[in-house]
């Protein structure tokens, strides 16, 4: 019986392992790479320029437009966002790079606005994803994202100990059309 539970464990460790392929290695970027652009596949529906209505509690109705697309040969997708006032001012100007670690098998969005900026944790699912900032003491904002149908639905809210939810942007865009950004902006060689 002593024996049974270390074999045991060495057959459920060994079941575990052929069920999970292994990540690729440190010093191999192509398999980092090729992971790293199946990885992006999960989040291929966001591509193109999308447009729509988007409601701030400190700034009023805006126009939200996000375009999307690839980068580094599919190893990251790249979102900018511009949130435009009523006149057609720029009023919100954000940039995320998401990326996929293959070793860890977590995927993290590096978010840039308003001054801020930092590496959040991004959970994709089938029809979006979300992410979480830190808000001070106790707080986070979590941004929200639905994606179907050309739809793209997001909110994001402050989340305090103690307190409910705090809505601080929704958006509802519609998705207008294909595009290359980023990557056919690049610099030729001659």
């Amino acid at each position: 019986m002593r024996y049974l539970l270390p074999i045991l464990g060495l057959l459920a460790a060994g079941t575990a392992m052929a069920q999970t392929p292994p990540a690729p290695g440190p010093w191999d970027p192509a398999g980092r790479m090729a992971a790293q652009r199946e990885a992006m596949r999960a989040l291929a529906f966001l591509d193109g320029h999308w447009r729509g209505p988007a409601e701030a509690p400190n700034s009023g109705p805006l126009v939200q437009t996000e375009r999307v697309g690839t980068m580094l040969d599919g190893t990251v997708r790249v979102v900018e966002g511009r949130g435009y006032d009523p006149s057609g001012r720029t009023v919100f100007n954000a940039l995320g790079v998401i990326s996929y670690d293959p070793v860890r098998r977590t995927y993290s969005m590096h978010a840039n606005a308003s001054g801020y900026g930092g590496n959040f944790p991004l959970e994709v699912r089938p029809d979006g994803f979300s992410w979480s900032q830190p808000a001070g003491p106790g707080a986070t904002i979590r941004y929200t994202a639905t994606v179907r149908d050309g739809e793209w639905h997001e909110v994001g809210e402050r989340i305090a100990e103690g307190t409910p939810p705090v809505r601080m942007i929704e958006m509802r865009l519609r998705r207008i059309g294909d595009s290359n950004w980023p990557g056919d902006g690049s610099v030729p060689p001659r």
